[in-house]
């Protein structure tokens, strides 16, 4: 509300404008789909194939052969085409979409006998759900977990156990294990330790300390998602956080040897955790019954066990509208495809058309699906945000140990990733220079009159070549009308263009409209048009920014205007090539 003045005087006001603004997390591609375990609706950076599993898992090992998958190869195809960081962001789905607690809570027993045995020292949940959480189910009684020492009843490699042991109540620690779920007393494999940790607060190994207690909470806001960290230390365990401490002391004895008691007059003789171990429990997944297995190629009905949870699609879109936090090229739903997830796809292409800086690439069908049913999904959409490739392709899967059938979508990512490490976004990803694919084999055998009939409905074909393989031999992007931006090569140089100049921009704010700051911005810009041009992005180019298009009446709104204009360079899709057959006797100068 604005200050009343009345009398004259001087006023002063304070405008904070020192906030330090976080680098965003800039990435070559970004995935959104189910994985095995791991942090959901968290997007999450993955520098290789082996910090993917480190963190998401690879495929189910109960008996289930799903949409897991697909994100699975294609962060694999991503990285070993060169690609050199992924955002990972997991939505909920998968073998047990009953189990929906991100977190699984193990209650650590104290020595009872004090009227203090129904309270808990400490409590422990898991950092991510999946199968760490599906599939477990120790019995309870009276609702502390059993010790038994042996498997699980559906336990499996990546279920957890937790084990207390070293218990000194003479210096309050004791020993904190993390164990894989599916192993017992003789043979116990373990996954975490921590040792000599305290109930104390003030000790430097107080539990919530060395385990970590941060969490992610959402939030709604502006159509966005916001994340939030909550907790006080940082999470050094990767499989499990300090969800509560309820007792806090160090020991339960006083210098004189005596008993302590705590501020309730309650005895502390059992404050410290009881030796034993023991499952997480409190998990409501269950594994998948035999009738309801199904195949990678199969489409799979919300309704299903195994179905995908679309709204945890939606939610993840909105947290990657934040373009100060994430930034990344392109986009991948794999196993989303037009035909039965229009809706998805829908919210796909809208967030890379609000961020004006990404690249879909999607499907449109399931597998085994006719050439009509093909081209008519693609005339559902209409953008240049957005690219399609078609048949499905066969990749040999290390985890299977077979080859599988997997939608283009799973491999075209890393091709853009080889694509850009080779030449540049402005290079078409495509052809036999830059188009090949690590696949066994496609779907279909793309003939030269199929390929014209996918292109011209703006579905881009995956042929096979002799001596080459399978190519991807098509770039455009699904947007109707014709012009530049059918292309894919255009709307990615584009997309580089906007984001280096909208970052070269950002330091101009608050500066002051003047020649000094218009020449700073056509200093900085102008060199870059010209190495893009060099680097055959762009044919020809032209910036104005100065007191043509920065009137008075702009100035006084406080906007510095500038205009760009580009001519970008065109891919030769179609050689023509004449021959003329000469008599014999002419010469080649006729």
């Amino acid at each position: 509300m604005a200050e009343a003045i009345v009398s004259p005087g001087v006023f002063q006001r304070e405008t904070d404008q020192s906030f330090i603004t976080p680098t965003p997390v800039e990435v070559g591609a970004a995935i959104v789909g189910p994985t095995v375990r791991g942090p959901v609706e968290q997007p999450t950076v993955v520098s290789s194939f082996a910090d993917y599993k480190n963190k998401f898992g690879t495929t189910f090992t109960s008996g289930s052969e799903n949409l897991e998958f697909f994100t699975s190869i294609a962060v694999q195809k991503f990285f070993s085409n060169g690609g050199n960081a992924m955002l990972v962001t997991r939505v909920g789905s998968g073998s047990f979409t009953a189990a929906e607690n991100t977190n699984i809570t193990a209650s650590l027993s104290i020595d009872g006998g004090d009227g203090v045995g129904s309270t808990d020292p400490f409590t422990l949940k898991t950092i991510g759900k999946g199968v760490v959480m599906n599939g477990t189910s120790a019995s309870l009684s009276s609702g502390i977990p059993e010790y038994s020492d042996g498997s699980l009843e559906t336990g499996s490699a990546d279920n957890l156990r937790w084990e207390i042991s070293g218990v000194n109540n003479t210096a309050g620690t004791f020993n904190l294990t993390v164990r894989r779920g599916d192993d017992n007393s003789n043979n116990k494999i373990v996954l975490e330790t921590f040792v000599g940790c305290s109930l104390d607060p003030k000790s430097g190994n107080y539990i919530s300390k060395v385990v970590g207690d941060q969490h992610i909470t959402q939030s709604a806001y502006e159509g966005q998602t916001v994340l939030r960290v909550k907790g006080d230390y940082p999470n050094k365990s990767k499989l499990v956080r300090v969800d509560e401490v309820n007792i806090k002391t160090t020991n339960y004895l006083l210098n004189d040897g005596s008993v302590g008691v705590d501020a309730a007059g309650i005895s502390l003789s059992g404050s410290l955790p009881q030796s034993g171990s023991g499952s997480f429990h409190n998990a409501t997944g269950t594994n998948i019954p035999g009738d309801k297995a199904l195949f990678l190629y199969e489409n799979i009905n919300e309704s299903d066990s195994q179905g995908l949870d679309t709204g945890s699609y939606t939610t993840a879109f909105n947290i990657l509208k934040n373009k100060d936090e994430y930034r990344f090229a392109t986009l991948t739903t794999p196993g989303i495809y037009q035909q039965h997830y229009a809706a998805v796809v829908a919210e796909a292409i809208e967030l890379c058309e609000v961020r004006g800086d990404c690249f879909y690439i999607t499907d449109l069908v399931p597998y085994e699906s006719t050439v009509s049913t093909v081209t008519s999904e693609a005339g559902e959409l209409n953008t240049n945000f957005a690219g399609t490739y078609w048949p499905w392709v066969q990749v040999p899967s290390a985890e299977l140990s077979r080859n599988v059938w997997c939608p283009a979508s799973t491999v075209m990512q890393g091709v853009y990733a080889a694509n850009d490490k080779v030449a540049a976004p402005w290079f078409a990803p495509a052809g036999l220079n830059r188009g090949g694919l690590p696949i066994v084999r496609t779907e279909f055998k793309v003939t030269q009159a199929l390929r014209d009939t996918l292109y011209d409905n703006k579905v881009n074909p995956i042929a096979t070549f002799p001596r080459v393989g399978p190519v991807a031999y098509g770039q455009k992007t699904l947007q109707k009308k014709a012009s530049a931006l059918d292309r894919i090569n255009v709307r990615r140089l584009l997309i580089s263009l906007k984001n280096f100049i909208g970052d070269t921009s950002k330091n101009l704010v608050f500066e002051q409209n003047t020649t000094v700051t218009r020449n700073r911005f056509l200093n900085a810009v102008n060199p870059f048009l010209e190495s893009v041009q060099q680097r055959q992005g762009l044919f020809a180019f032209r910036v104005v920014m100065d007191e043509s298009n920065n009137t008075a009446d702009a100035i006084d709104r406080n906007q510095l205007v500038g205009q760009i204009f580009i001519q970008p360079t065109r891919t030769a899709e179609f050689i023509i090539l004449d021959y003329t057959i000469q008599p014999t006797g002419a010469t080649f100068n006729d």
